[in-house]
């Protein structure tokens, strides 16, 4: 099987990865995070049409396997196992996830945010999360922060999460991996 550099149909996703690293590597300084002592458990694409959705999905079904498909929010996401994990700055992730896109329009086609696991009690997860990011970068202007709660149809597991972003990528928090989530399901289903 392929790996996804070899992989025709995502040949716009290999060429975004420097970009992304990039602002990735900026905004984890930014907020004083080392990525490097952390477990990425997924990294994450956004685009605005079905048709690049499918395409993606096509190229991604070439160098990995479907792990799950689900609704949330009423929307397809497909998570991908990859065969070669990819090398994001010190991190390397073999989980892709893959959301079809919904009524938001993300300023950029192509990865946009990863999410890290802050195993422990899910109801302090945003205390743990918030507690990694140095005070002054979390008052300064343009950075967001978002909680939510996003639940596929049978989870078990609630999976809070806790998303930080600039505008131009995302980095977020959960308890839980998609792995555990996804077998949570299974178990349920």
């Amino acid at each position: 099987m392929p790996a996804m550099n070899q992989v025709p149909e995502l040949q716009d996703l290999v060429e975004d990865m420097p970009r992304f690293v990039s602002v990735l590597t900026a905004f984890a300084a930014k907020l004083q995070i080392n990525l490097g002592e952390f477990h990425a458990d997924h990294i994450s694409v956004r685009c605005h049409q079905n048709t690049t959705a499918d395409r993606w999905r096509a190229g991604l079904e070439k160098c990995g396997q479907l792990l799950n498909e689900t609704m949330i929010n009423g929307r397809p996401i497909c998570l991908y196992t990859l065969n070669e994990p990819l090398v994001v700055g010190p991190l390397s992730i073999d989980l892709v996830e893959l959301p079809y896109p919904g009524d938001k329009r993300y300023p950029h086609e192509g990865w946009e945010h990863i999410e890290i696991v802050l195993e422990g009690i899910e109801d302090e997860l945003y205390t743990r999360a918030l507690a990694l990011i140095a005070d002054e970068a979390l008052m300064t202007p343009g950075i967001k922060l978002k909680q939510s709660a996003p639940k596929g149809e049978n989870e078990r597991l609630p999976n809070p999460t806790l998303a930080i972003t600039d505008g131009s990528v995302t980095i977020k928090f959960h308890p839980h991996s998609l792995r555990e989530i996804v077998a949570s399901e299974k178990v349920g289903g």
